[in-house]
Order: structure tokens, then sequence, then C-alpha cells
């Protein structure tokens, strides 16, 4: 009699267990790529000509792995518009946001904002209805959110802050969290995630190539070191796996969970920033980072308890 109930059982842990390893490892890269874009611009590499490269070289890496799998990026009508507006809001848009503004306000505090996203985008998610109000996800927004202005509040309160970085830099937490939304509502019937990041991260290179080409701007690489063309191929492979996982997480955890990858980049980026790179330990920074990982948990608890109600 309990066996026909495993396969369920089995089903409703994977249900929540993937997500959660797309997290852990996506919000890793994350914060591992915020520090690259540190060490990129003090090798006197733009900011522009970084994730340009950077970008590109991702999008190769996974049109190859499409190519292997024989899941190429459909070109349509339909799909063209989803490449374009994701690398633009998720991408492009929101990533040069931050790579510029970390020159100014450290890698430290960009890993920080990028934990801004999950209350706007369950804010959207409600009132959209793509989600239904549930407590304890609420409250684990609430406390990754509490975590962020923690560590965020002290970065303004001090004497150096550069308020027009600052400024500048928030506006990339607002793209992604429509971003987030966007993927999910805009979501290609029957295309996989495989197949859409590498179309998303091409229309992403095509964004950057024509922001590079006015006037003022460049993609020129210091060829006189070994060291930039180095980093962006680390960048580009961090990238490529972070994208992969960011739209494996999309389909499988929803745009709420999702906006939490900016959470686990912080307690990834925070850490390396003060620890490899001599960036001042913010104040604040151990309850925030218990506040961040309490809403974490509190998240993927509440996502758990929502399977059961979805099987019926």
């Amino acid at each position: 009699m309990t066996l026909p109930n495993k396969p369920k059982l089995y089903s409703s842990k994977r249900t929540w267990l993937a997500p959660l390893l797309y997290l852990l490892a996506g919000g890793a890269l994350l914060g591992l790529s915020t520090n690259l874009a540190k060490l990129a611009g003090e090798m006197q590499l733009s900011a522009l000509a970084f994730l340009f490269w950077s970008i590109l070289g991702a999008a190769i890496i996974l049109l190859a792995v499409a190519a292997y799998r024989r899941h190429l990026p459909p070109v349509n009508l339909r799909t063209v518009e989803y490449y374009a507006v994701s690398a633009l809001l998720g991408v492009a848009g929101a990533n040069l946001l931050f790579f510029s503004a970390i020159p100014h306000v450290g890698a430290g505090f960009v890993a920080l904002i990028i934990t801004l996203p999950p209350l706007l985008t369950y804010v959207g998610a409600l009132t959209l209805k793509m989600e239904r109000f549930q407590l304890l996800r609420a409250a684990g927004v609430m406390s990754a959110l509490a975590g962020a202005f923690t560590l965020a509040f002290h970065k303004l309160s001090a004497p150096d802050a550069d308020y027009l970085w600052i400024l500048l830099a928030l506006i990339g937490p607002v793209l992604l969290a429509i971003g987030n939304l966007y993927r999910t509502l805009r979501w290609p019937v029957g295309v996989s995630s495989d197949a859409l990041a590498p179309g998303v991260l091409i229309a992403a290179s095509m964004l950057l190539l024509g922001v590079g080409l006015l006037p003022g701007f460049s993609l020129h690489v210091p060829m006189d070191r070994s060291l930039p063309m180095f980093l962006i191929v680390v960048q580009a492979v961090v990238f490529a796996g972070q994208f992969l996982l960011l739209f494996l997480l999309q389909k499988s955890g929803g745009p709420v969970f999702l906006s939490l990858l900016g959470s686990v980049g912080a307690v990834v980026g925070v850490p390396v920033a003060i620890l490899l790179q001599g960036e001042t330990s913010p104040e604040g920074l151990l309850p925030g980072i218990l506040l961040i990982g309490a809403g974490i948990a509190l998240l993927n608890i509440g996502k758990a308890k929502q399977v059961p109600d979805k099987a019926v």
C-alpha cells in the first residue's frame, strides 16, 4: 500500500532540492563574478569591454553545448523578442551598471545590492498573480532584505560614499526584478533552458557591441599583458555556468526564488572582496549574512510546503 506513494514523495523532494542546488551554485558564481570585475578594472580593462568579451565567450560556450545536445536556440518573432528584452534587463543593462559602479563603490557593495530584487520581484509576482501569498515565503523575503539593508545602510553612511554611483548601481536591482518576472511570463512554450540561455547571451553581446561602437566607448582589451585576457576567459566560463543555472532555476523555482541569487552572491562575494581584495569589512556584516541565510531557508521551506498543493 505504501509503494505507490514513494515516487510522489521522491518527486516532491526533487522539486525543492534541485532549485536549491541551482540557487547555491548560481549565487556562488554571481559572487565570484563581481570580484572578477573589480580585478579587471585594476588591469585597466573597461567595464564595457570586460562585459562584452566575457558575455560573447559565454555565449559561444553555451551555443556549443546547445549544438552538442541538439537544443539550438530557435529563431522566430516570439523568441527574438524574448532574447532581446531578457538581454537588456537581466544581462547587458544590469551588469553594465554593476560593473561600471564597482571601481567607485567596491565589489562588496555591488554584491550586497544584488540582494535587493527579492522584494520587488515578490511584490510584482503577487500583483500579477504569479504567486499566492504565503507567510513563510513573505517572511523569507523580508529577512533577506533586512540583511541587505543592514549592510547597505552602513555603506551609505560612510563619509566617502559616492552617492551618484550608489544611486546608479541601485537601478540594477530594479532591472533584475523586472527581468525575473518577464522571463517567467514570456517563456516561449516548449523551449528548453539550455536553448534559451545562449540566445539571450548572444542578444546581450549584440547590444553591448552596439554600445561599444558609440563615440566615447571602447571594446579595447590591453594586449601587453596576459592577465586581462585570462580574466575574460575565466569570466566567460563563470557567466556560462551562471546563466545556464539562472534559466534552470527560473524554470524550476520561479521568479521569487530566483531573485535570491543575489543574496547567495553576497554571502560569497562580500567575504571574497574582504579577504582576497583587501576591501574594508562592512559594519553589520555578520547580522546581515545571518538574516540573508534565514531568508533563503524560509523561502525554501515555503516552496517545499507548496509542492503538495500543486500535486493535488
